[in-house]
């Protein structure tokens, strides 16, 4: 089965591209690769590791959203969207809409990846 948070990750950066950059679909294929090194940065934002934080929302998206799943079938993105942003850990240049943006983004993006890899 595909992996629901590096499908996410890649699609959300695909649709943020034009207001962050060409460059941000290498910057997400490198986070992926790097996300399960040893030992991964612990904050973010110089504008590569926006890549990162794309990232670090689409698996603790798709964390949230299995965590929900046993108890409701279909967990609504704006409840898993509040989780993130309630646990999201992480320093950034972000105003709060662009954090916003890139959270809601990022995470409708996750759960359509899940979902159509059911």
């Amino acid at each position: 089965m595909n992996d629901p948070a590096q499908t996410g990750a890649r699609a959300a950066a695909g649709r943020l591209v034009a207001e962050y950059g060409r460059q941000l679909p290498a910057d997400v294929e490198r986070a992926l690769h790097l996300r399960d090194a040893p030992q991964r940065p612990d904050q973010y934002f110089d504008p590569a590791s926006l890549g990162g934080l794309i990232v670090s929302i689409a698996t603790l998206a798709w964390t949230v959203y299995t965590d929900l799943k046993p108890q409701t079938p279909a967990p609504a993105i704006d409840v898993i969207a509040r989780a993130v942003r309630v646990r999201l850990d992480h320093n950034s240049n972000l105003n709060p809409d662009q954090q916003e943006h890139i959270i809601d983004v990022t995470v409708e993006e996750t759960v359509r990846a899940g979902i159509d890899a059911s």
